[in-house]
Protein backbone atom coordinates (compact mmCIF):
# COMPACT_ATOMS: atom_id res chain seq x y z
CA UNK A 1 0.00 0.00 0.00
CA UNK A 2 2.95 2.68 1.08
CA UNK A 3 4.50 1.83 -2.51
CA UNK A 4 1.07 2.62 -4.33
CA UNK A 5 0.57 5.59 -2.40
CA UNK A 6 4.19 6.83 -3.11
CA UNK A 7 3.57 6.30 -6.84
CA UNK A 8 0.54 8.17 -6.81
CA UNK A 9 1.70 11.10 -4.68
CA UNK A 10 4.66 11.58 -6.89
CA UNK A 11 2.71 10.85 -9.93
CA UNK A 12 0.42 13.80 -8.88
CA UNK A 13 3.59 16.51 -7.85
CA UNK A 14 6.07 15.84 -10.64
CA UNK A 15 3.99 15.62 -13.56
CA UNK A 16 4.54 19.19 -14.37
CA UNK A 17 8.28 19.40 -14.21
CA UNK A 18 9.46 21.02 -16.76
CA UNK A 19 12.98 20.29 -16.34
CA UNK A 20 15.36 16.63 -16.52
CA UNK A 21 13.78 17.45 -5.41
CA UNK A 22 10.17 32.39 18.60
CA UNK A 23 10.79 34.61 20.72
CA UNK A 24 13.80 37.24 20.36
CA UNK A 25 16.82 36.51 21.49
CA UNK A 26 17.16 32.86 21.74
CA UNK A 27 20.48 31.61 22.30
CA UNK A 28 22.29 28.91 19.91
CA UNK A 29 21.87 25.34 20.35
CA UNK A 30 24.79 23.18 21.05
CA UNK A 31 25.70 20.46 19.23
CA UNK A 32 27.02 17.81 20.93
CA UNK A 33 27.56 13.72 20.18
CA UNK A 34 25.09 12.50 18.24
CA UNK A 35 21.68 11.33 20.03
CA UNK A 36 19.70 7.74 20.15
CA UNK A 37 17.37 8.53 17.16
CA UNK A 38 18.26 8.84 13.61
CA UNK A 39 20.07 12.40 12.97
CA UNK A 40 17.14 13.36 10.25
CA UNK A 41 17.50 15.32 7.54
CA UNK A 42 21.16 16.17 8.13
CA UNK A 43 22.32 13.13 7.79
CA UNK A 44 19.64 11.40 5.69
CA UNK A 45 18.70 13.98 3.04
CA UNK A 46 22.63 14.93 2.34
CA UNK A 47 23.07 18.76 4.09
CA UNK A 48 26.82 19.98 4.00
CA UNK A 49 27.02 21.23 7.32
CA UNK A 50 27.11 25.38 7.57
CA UNK A 51 27.79 26.09 11.47
CA UNK A 52 30.44 28.15 13.44
CA UNK A 53 33.50 27.14 14.10
CA UNK A 54 32.38 25.07 17.54
CA UNK A 55 29.49 23.11 15.65
CA UNK A 56 26.89 25.24 17.31
CA UNK A 57 23.37 25.68 15.74
CA UNK A 58 23.37 28.53 13.47
CA UNK A 59 21.03 30.99 14.56
CA UNK A 60 18.90 33.85 13.27
CA UNK A 61 15.59 36.06 14.48
CA UNK A 62 13.60 37.48 12.03
CA UNK A 63 11.51 40.15 13.50
CA UNK A 64 9.13 42.78 12.43
CA UNK A 65 6.94 45.60 12.95
CA UNK A 66 4.61 46.09 9.93
CA UNK A 67 1.51 44.38 9.78
CA UNK A 68 0.99 42.81 5.71
CA UNK A 69 -1.60 41.78 3.91
CA UNK A 70 -4.55 40.75 5.92
CA UNK A 71 -2.45 38.63 8.66
CA UNK A 72 -2.82 39.67 11.99
CA UNK A 73 0.00 40.24 14.18
CA UNK A 74 -0.39 37.90 17.62
CA UNK A 75 1.20 37.94 20.79
CA UNK A 76 3.02 34.70 20.11
CA UNK A 77 6.19 34.25 18.29
CA UNK A 78 7.60 30.72 16.24
CA UNK A 79 11.12 28.90 16.72
CA UNK A 80 11.94 26.98 14.13
CA UNK A 81 15.07 24.81 14.59
CA UNK A 82 15.68 23.26 11.13
CA UNK A 83 17.92 20.45 10.12
CA UNK A 84 18.25 21.00 6.47
CA UNK A 85 21.54 23.82 6.46
CA UNK A 86 21.05 23.89 2.54
CA UNK A 87 18.15 25.11 3.44
CA UNK A 88 19.13 27.52 6.36
CA UNK A 89 19.26 30.86 4.41
CA UNK A 90 15.99 30.25 2.46
CA UNK A 91 14.08 29.64 5.53
CA UNK A 92 15.62 32.67 7.07
CA UNK A 93 14.41 34.97 3.91
CA UNK A 94 10.73 33.36 4.65
CA UNK A 95 10.80 34.14 8.52
CA UNK A 96 12.05 37.94 7.58
CA UNK A 97 9.08 38.18 5.10
CA UNK A 98 6.58 36.51 7.49
CA UNK A 99 7.35 38.55 10.06
CA UNK A 100 7.53 42.03 7.78
CA UNK A 101 4.42 41.12 6.88
CA UNK A 102 2.42 40.54 10.11
CA UNK A 103 4.36 41.35 13.06
CA UNK A 104 5.28 37.83 14.74
CA UNK A 105 9.01 37.17 15.68
CA UNK A 106 9.97 34.33 13.88
CA UNK A 107 13.22 32.68 14.89
CA UNK A 108 15.35 30.05 12.61
CA UNK A 109 18.17 28.23 13.79
CA UNK A 110 19.53 25.33 11.81
CA UNK A 111 21.91 22.16 13.37
CA UNK A 112 25.43 21.20 12.65
CA UNK A 113 25.59 19.31 10.10
CA UNK A 114 24.91 15.16 11.85
CA UNK A 115 23.91 16.84 15.40
CA UNK A 116 20.39 17.40 15.14
CA UNK A 117 19.23 15.67 17.88
CA UNK A 118 21.33 16.25 20.13
CA UNK A 119 21.00 20.06 19.32
CA UNK A 120 16.88 19.29 19.70
CA UNK A 121 17.88 17.54 23.17
CA UNK A 122 19.72 20.39 24.12
CA UNK A 123 17.10 23.28 23.00
CA UNK A 124 14.50 21.01 24.32
CA UNK A 125 15.85 21.81 28.05
CA UNK A 126 15.93 25.37 27.87
CA UNK A 127 12.99 27.85 28.97
CA UNK A 128 12.50 29.15 25.46
CA UNK A 129 12.52 25.69 23.35
CA UNK A 130 11.65 25.28 19.69
CA UNK A 131 7.73 25.55 18.92
CA UNK A 132 8.64 23.95 15.48
CA UNK A 133 11.22 21.13 14.93
CA UNK A 134 11.52 17.76 13.18
CA UNK A 135 11.92 13.74 13.54
CA UNK A 136 12.78 11.28 10.82
CA UNK A 137 9.96 9.31 10.72
CA UNK A 138 8.43 6.18 13.33
CA UNK A 139 11.84 5.75 15.32
CA UNK A 140 12.33 9.70 15.58
CA UNK A 141 9.00 10.17 16.38
CA UNK A 142 9.05 7.52 19.91
CA UNK A 143 11.53 9.79 20.99
CA UNK A 144 9.86 13.11 20.75
CA UNK A 145 6.17 11.86 20.77
CA UNK A 146 5.20 13.53 24.21
CA UNK A 147 6.25 16.82 22.63
CA UNK A 148 4.11 16.24 19.55
CA UNK A 149 1.04 18.58 19.49
CA UNK A 150 -1.75 16.78 17.69
CA UNK A 151 -2.34 18.21 14.18
CA UNK A 152 -6.14 17.19 12.53
CA UNK A 153 -7.05 20.59 12.59
CA UNK A 154 -4.09 22.37 11.40
CA UNK A 155 -3.68 23.91 7.70
CA UNK A 156 -0.76 21.37 7.01
CA UNK A 157 -2.94 17.98 7.76
CA UNK A 158 -5.74 19.42 5.95
CA UNK A 159 -4.22 20.29 2.88
CA UNK A 160 -1.62 16.51 3.11
CA UNK A 161 -2.39 14.56 -0.13
CA UNK A 162 -2.46 11.46 1.55
CA UNK A 163 -2.44 10.27 5.24
CA UNK A 164 0.30 7.76 4.37
CA UNK A 165 2.68 11.52 4.99
CA UNK A 166 1.25 11.65 8.48
CA UNK A 167 2.77 10.05 11.42
CA UNK A 168 0.48 8.94 14.28
CA UNK A 169 0.16 8.56 17.47
CA UNK A 170 -1.53 5.74 19.68
CA UNK A 171 -4.99 7.26 19.31
CA UNK A 172 -4.70 8.33 16.15
CA UNK A 173 -3.62 11.90 16.94
CA UNK A 174 -1.64 13.66 14.26
CA UNK A 175 1.76 14.13 15.58
CA UNK A 176 3.99 14.87 12.82
CA UNK A 177 3.35 16.00 8.93
CA UNK A 178 5.86 15.38 6.14
CA UNK A 179 6.69 18.62 4.35
CA UNK A 180 8.96 17.52 1.22
CA UNK A 181 9.14 13.96 -0.48
CA UNK A 182 13.05 12.91 -2.06
CA UNK A 183 14.65 10.88 -3.87
CA UNK A 184 18.17 8.87 -4.38
CA UNK A 185 19.83 6.79 -6.88
CA UNK A 186 23.25 7.26 -8.56
CA UNK A 187 23.67 10.81 -10.49
CA UNK A 188 25.02 10.63 -13.88
CA UNK A 189 27.48 12.74 -15.74
CA UNK A 190 25.63 11.92 -19.32
CA UNK A 191 28.36 13.57 -21.43
CA UNK A 192 31.00 11.79 -19.39
CA UNK A 193 28.74 8.66 -20.79
CA UNK A 194 28.72 9.32 -24.05
CA UNK A 195 31.83 10.76 -24.62
CA UNK A 196 32.66 6.86 -23.39
CA UNK A 197 29.98 5.09 -25.42
CA UNK A 198 32.18 6.13 -28.24
CA UNK A 199 35.13 4.65 -27.44
CA UNK A 200 35.79 1.56 -29.12
CA UNK A 201 34.86 -1.87 -27.44
CA UNK A 202 32.56 -0.04 -24.41
CA UNK A 203 30.69 -1.98 -22.89
CA UNK A 204 27.35 0.10 -23.87
CA UNK A 205 26.00 2.65 -26.72
CA UNK A 206 23.60 4.66 -24.45
CA UNK A 207 23.42 5.07 -21.07
CA UNK A 208 19.71 3.28 -20.92
CA UNK A 209 21.56 -0.32 -21.04
CA UNK A 210 22.66 0.19 -17.29
CA UNK A 211 19.64 -1.73 -15.89
CA UNK A 212 21.17 -4.07 -13.75
CA UNK A 213 23.98 -4.41 -11.81
CA UNK A 214 26.20 -6.84 -13.75
CA UNK A 215 25.92 -4.36 -15.91
CA UNK A 216 26.61 -1.32 -14.00
CA UNK A 217 29.85 -3.10 -12.74
CA UNK A 218 30.61 -4.32 -16.50
CA UNK A 219 30.58 -0.45 -17.71
CA UNK A 220 32.03 0.99 -14.00
CA UNK A 221 35.49 -1.31 -14.63
CA UNK A 222 35.74 -0.57 -17.81
CA UNK A 223 35.35 3.02 -17.54
CA UNK A 224 38.02 2.96 -14.47
CA UNK A 225 40.38 1.06 -16.33
CA UNK A 226 40.28 3.78 -19.17
CA UNK A 227 39.99 6.69 -17.30
CA UNK A 228 42.73 8.49 -18.36
CA UNK A 229 40.91 8.51 -21.77
CA UNK A 230 37.73 10.32 -20.31
CA UNK A 231 39.89 12.48 -18.60
CA UNK A 232 38.46 11.57 -15.04
CA UNK A 233 39.67 10.79 -11.56
CA UNK A 234 37.29 7.35 -11.08
CA UNK A 235 33.95 6.78 -12.00
CA UNK A 236 32.41 6.72 -8.36
CA UNK A 237 32.74 10.15 -6.53
CA UNK A 238 34.58 9.27 -2.94
CA UNK A 239 32.24 7.42 -0.81
CA UNK A 240 33.54 9.43 1.95
CA UNK A 241 33.07 8.09 5.54
CA UNK A 242 33.60 11.49 7.74
CA UNK A 243 30.06 12.70 9.08
CA UNK A 244 29.27 14.86 6.92
CA UNK A 245 29.28 11.58 3.95
CA UNK A 246 28.82 8.58 5.65
CA UNK A 247 24.87 8.96 5.93
CA UNK A 248 25.35 7.89 2.10
CA UNK A 249 25.97 4.52 2.84
CA UNK A 250 25.35 3.11 6.33
CA UNK A 251 21.78 4.52 6.15
CA UNK A 252 21.22 5.32 2.21
CA UNK A 253 22.64 2.79 0.84
CA UNK A 254 22.03 0.13 3.68
CA UNK A 255 18.28 0.58 2.65
CA UNK A 256 18.78 -1.37 -0.30
CA UNK A 257 19.22 -4.87 1.40
CA UNK A 258 16.81 -3.68 4.22
CA UNK A 259 13.78 -3.17 2.13
CA UNK A 260 14.23 -5.94 -0.35
CA UNK A 261 14.02 -7.82 2.71
CA UNK A 262 11.02 -6.23 4.24
CA UNK A 263 9.44 -7.21 0.53
CA UNK A 264 9.80 -10.27 0.94
CA UNK A 265 8.75 -11.06 4.26
CA UNK A 266 5.73 -8.51 3.58
CA UNK A 267 6.24 -6.39 6.56
CA UNK A 268 7.03 -2.85 7.13
CA UNK A 269 9.46 -3.00 10.28
CA UNK A 270 11.73 -5.89 12.12
CA UNK A 271 12.81 -6.00 15.69
CA UNK A 272 16.10 -8.77 13.94
CA UNK A 273 16.95 -8.07 10.59
CA UNK A 274 18.23 -11.15 8.37
CA UNK A 275 20.58 -9.36 6.18
CA UNK A 276 19.31 -11.90 3.24
CA UNK A 277 20.99 -9.07 0.91
CA UNK A 278 24.26 -8.47 2.34
CA UNK A 279 26.27 -10.19 -0.25
CA UNK A 280 24.70 -7.61 -2.30
CA UNK A 281 25.20 -4.66 -0.29
CA UNK A 282 29.20 -5.78 -0.31
CA UNK A 283 29.08 -6.38 -3.85
CA UNK A 284 27.58 -2.46 -4.49
CA UNK A 285 29.79 -1.21 -1.64
CA UNK A 286 33.09 -2.66 -3.36
CA UNK A 287 32.12 -1.32 -6.67
CA UNK A 288 31.80 1.92 -5.13
CA UNK A 289 35.37 1.63 -3.57
CA UNK A 290 37.67 0.11 -6.12
CA UNK A 291 36.09 2.22 -8.96
CA UNK A 292 36.52 4.97 -7.27
CA UNK A 293 38.39 8.69 -7.40
CA UNK A 294 40.29 8.02 -4.87
CA UNK A 295 42.25 4.93 -2.82
CA UNK A 296 40.31 3.49 -0.22
CA UNK A 297 42.29 4.23 2.83
CA UNK A 298 41.67 8.15 2.22
CA UNK A 299 37.87 7.31 2.74
CA UNK A 300 37.42 8.36 6.37
CA UNK A 301 39.19 12.07 5.97
CA UNK A 302 36.81 12.70 2.38
CA UNK A 303 33.84 14.76 2.75
CA UNK A 304 30.37 15.15 1.22
CA UNK A 305 31.45 18.35 -0.18
CA UNK A 306 34.55 16.51 -1.66
CA UNK A 307 32.24 14.18 -3.35
CA UNK A 308 29.95 16.90 -4.69
CA UNK A 309 33.26 18.77 -6.24
CA UNK A 310 34.41 15.46 -7.07
CA UNK A 311 31.08 15.06 -9.53
CA UNK A 312 30.17 18.82 -10.10
CA UNK A 313 33.79 19.66 -11.81
CA UNK A 314 33.46 16.78 -14.15
CA UNK A 315 36.12 14.54 -12.17
CA UNK A 316 33.65 11.40 -11.63
CA UNK A 317 30.62 9.62 -13.45
CA UNK A 318 28.52 8.67 -10.67
CA UNK A 319 27.64 10.33 -7.45
CA UNK A 320 25.27 8.47 -5.08
CA UNK A 321 23.02 11.16 -3.92
CA UNK A 322 19.24 12.65 -3.99
CA UNK A 323 17.43 15.32 -6.04
CA UNK A 324 18.31 17.80 -2.87
CA UNK A 325 21.57 17.84 -4.18
CA UNK A 326 20.76 19.83 -7.77
CA UNK A 327 21.84 23.17 -5.83
CA UNK A 328 25.62 21.78 -5.28
CA UNK A 329 25.70 20.35 -8.60
CA UNK A 330 24.31 23.35 -10.94
CA UNK A 331 26.71 25.90 -12.31
CA UNK A 332 30.10 23.97 -12.37
CA UNK A 333 31.13 21.68 -15.37
CA UNK A 334 28.42 19.44 -15.28
CA UNK A 335 25.50 20.85 -17.84
CA UNK A 336 22.04 20.72 -16.86
CA UNK A 337 20.78 18.70 -19.31
CA UNK A 338 23.75 16.73 -19.14
CA UNK A 339 22.29 15.24 -15.07
CA UNK A 340 20.68 12.16 -14.94
CA UNK A 341 19.62 9.41 -12.39
CA UNK A 342 19.79 5.64 -11.99
CA UNK A 343 18.23 3.33 -9.93
CA UNK A 344 21.28 1.82 -7.31
CA UNK A 345 21.72 -1.40 -8.09
CA UNK A 346 23.07 -3.92 -6.36
CA UNK A 347 22.21 -7.68 -8.20
CA UNK A 348 19.11 -8.48 -6.28
CA UNK A 349 15.34 -8.07 -6.65
CA UNK A 350 13.36 -7.23 -10.13
CA UNK A 351 16.22 -4.86 -11.02
CA UNK A 352 14.02 -5.09 -14.51
CA UNK A 353 11.10 -2.98 -12.90
CA UNK A 354 13.38 -1.29 -9.92
CA UNK A 355 13.00 2.68 -9.66
CA UNK A 356 14.65 5.17 -7.58
CA UNK A 357 14.83 5.37 -3.61
CA UNK A 358 11.55 7.84 -3.05
CA UNK A 359 10.31 9.03 0.35
CA UNK A 360 10.89 11.12 3.45
CA UNK A 361 12.34 11.65 6.57
CA UNK A 362 10.89 15.44 6.57
CA UNK A 363 8.28 15.35 9.08
CA UNK A 364 7.31 18.81 11.27
CA UNK A 365 6.27 18.66 14.41
CA UNK A 366 4.60 21.31 16.72
CA UNK A 367 5.83 21.40 20.65
CA UNK A 368 2.89 20.64 22.55
CA UNK A 369 4.57 22.44 25.56
CA UNK A 370 5.02 25.19 24.29
CA UNK A 371 2.82 28.35 25.33
CA UNK A 372 -0.32 28.26 23.53
CA UNK A 373 0.09 31.56 21.57
CA UNK A 374 3.47 30.41 20.51
CA UNK A 375 1.71 27.33 19.00
CA UNK A 376 -0.96 29.44 17.30
CA UNK A 377 1.74 31.24 16.32
CA UNK A 378 3.44 28.24 14.63
CA UNK A 379 0.39 26.79 13.13
CA UNK A 380 -0.52 30.35 11.15
CA UNK A 381 3.07 30.38 9.89
CA UNK A 382 3.33 27.07 8.42
CA UNK A 383 -0.26 27.62 7.14
CA UNK A 384 1.62 30.79 5.19
CA UNK A 385 4.03 28.46 4.15
CA UNK A 386 2.15 26.04 2.21
CA UNK A 387 -0.65 28.17 0.95
CA UNK A 388 0.84 32.10 0.07
CA UNK A 389 2.75 32.49 -3.29
CA UNK A 390 6.05 33.37 -1.33
CA UNK A 391 6.32 30.43 0.18
CA UNK A 392 5.24 28.02 -2.06
CA UNK A 393 7.81 29.61 -4.87
CA UNK A 394 10.40 29.09 -2.05
CA UNK A 395 9.85 25.51 -1.75
CA UNK A 396 10.30 25.48 -5.91
CA UNK A 397 12.84 27.94 -6.35
CA UNK A 398 15.31 28.03 -3.17
CA UNK A 399 14.67 24.72 -1.39
CA UNK A 400 13.41 22.71 -4.42
CA UNK A 401 10.70 20.74 -2.74
CA UNK A 402 8.37 18.29 -3.90
CA UNK A 403 5.75 19.02 -1.21
CA UNK A 404 3.03 16.73 -1.19
CA UNK A 405 0.08 19.39 -0.22
CA UNK A 406 -2.79 19.92 -2.82
CA UNK A 407 -1.69 23.82 -2.48
CA UNK A 408 1.32 22.91 -4.48
CA UNK A 409 -0.51 23.03 -7.91
CA UNK A 410 1.50 22.43 -11.38
CA UNK A 411 3.37 25.69 -11.26
CA UNK A 412 4.38 25.22 -8.17
CA UNK A 413 6.90 22.27 -8.79
CA UNK A 414 10.18 22.34 -8.61
CA UNK A 415 12.73 23.10 -12.10
CA UNK A 416 15.01 20.48 -10.73
CA UNK A 417 16.60 17.79 -13.71
CA UNK A 418 17.13 15.45 -10.19
CA UNK A 419 13.26 15.60 -10.35
CA UNK A 420 12.71 15.15 -13.69
CA UNK A 421 14.47 11.75 -14.00
CA UNK A 422 12.19 10.84 -10.42
CA UNK A 423 9.34 11.78 -12.98
CA UNK A 424 10.51 9.48 -15.63
CA UNK A 425 11.23 6.47 -13.54
CA UNK A 426 7.20 6.92 -12.50
CA UNK A 427 6.45 7.83 -16.18
CA UNK A 428 7.51 4.81 -17.01
CA UNK A 429 6.13 2.51 -14.95
CA UNK A 430 9.30 1.75 -12.66
CA UNK A 431 8.70 0.53 -8.89
CA UNK A 432 10.19 2.58 -6.30
CA UNK A 433 12.00 1.35 -3.60
CA UNK A 434 10.51 3.25 -0.14
CA UNK A 435 12.62 4.26 2.42
CA UNK A 436 12.58 1.64 5.07
CA UNK A 437 15.65 3.48 7.23
CA UNK A 438 13.42 5.27 8.58
CA UNK A 439 12.47 1.94 10.67
CA UNK A 440 16.57 1.97 11.55
CA UNK A 441 16.40 0.55 15.65
CA UNK A 442 19.08 3.73 16.55
CA UNK A 443 21.37 6.07 15.26
CA UNK A 444 24.30 3.70 17.36
CA UNK A 445 23.46 0.71 14.73
CA UNK A 446 24.43 3.23 11.88
CA UNK A 447 27.09 4.40 13.37
CA UNK A 448 28.24 0.59 14.02
CA UNK A 449 27.47 -0.24 10.35
CA UNK A 450 29.21 2.86 9.30
CA UNK A 451 32.46 2.19 11.42
CA UNK A 452 32.57 -1.33 10.13
CA UNK A 453 32.27 -0.74 6.62
CA UNK A 454 35.22 1.59 6.69
CA UNK A 455 37.26 -0.53 8.32
CA UNK A 456 36.52 -3.40 6.18
CA UNK A 457 37.65 -0.37 3.11
CA UNK A 458 40.37 -0.20 4.64
CA UNK A 459 41.74 -3.40 4.96
CA UNK A 460 41.80 -3.37 8.63
CA UNK A 461 38.85 -4.90 8.90
CA UNK A 462 36.34 -8.12 7.78
CA UNK A 463 33.00 -8.23 5.42
CA UNK A 464 31.99 -10.04 8.77
CA UNK A 465 32.26 -7.40 11.09
CA UNK A 466 30.02 -4.90 8.99
CA UNK A 467 27.41 -8.04 8.49
CA UNK A 468 27.37 -8.73 12.81
CA UNK A 469 27.13 -5.09 13.00
CA UNK A 470 24.05 -4.92 10.80
CA UNK A 471 22.37 -8.19 11.74
CA UNK A 472 23.19 -8.83 15.45
CA UNK A 473 23.34 -5.08 16.15
CA UNK A 474 20.28 -4.60 14.75
CA UNK A 475 18.48 -6.78 17.36
CA UNK A 476 20.90 -5.25 20.12
CA UNK A 477 19.91 -1.48 19.30
CA UNK A 478 16.18 -2.95 19.32
CA UNK A 479 15.87 -4.35 22.51
CA UNK A 480 17.71 -1.34 24.02
CA UNK A 481 15.43 1.18 22.35
CA UNK A 482 12.29 -0.95 23.16
CA UNK A 483 12.40 -3.17 25.67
Amino acid sequence: MRKRWISLLLAMSLLATAAGCGSKNRSEGNAGENGAAAENGNEEAGEDGSADGNGSADGSSAGGNDAGSGMAAGDGSVYYLNFKPEQAEAWKDLANEYSNETGVPVTIETAASGTYESTLKSEMAKEEAPTLFQVNGPVGLASWKNYCYDLKDSAVYQNLKSDEFALKGDNGEVLGVAYALETYGLIYNNAIIKEYCGLEGAKIKDVSEINSFAKLKETADDMQARKDELGINGVFASAGMDSSSDWRFKTHLANLPISLEYQDEDIDSTKAIKGTYLDAYKDIWDLYITDSTVEPTMLSGMSGDDAAAEFAMGEAVFYQNGTWAYQDITGNEVADGDLGMLPIYIGAGDEENQGLCTGSENYWCVNKKAPQEDIEATMDFLEWVITSDRGRISFRDDMGFVAPFTTFTEEYQPLNPLVAAANAYLDAGKEPIPWSFSTIPSENWKNNVGSALLEYAQGTGAWEDVENAFVEGWATEYQAVNE
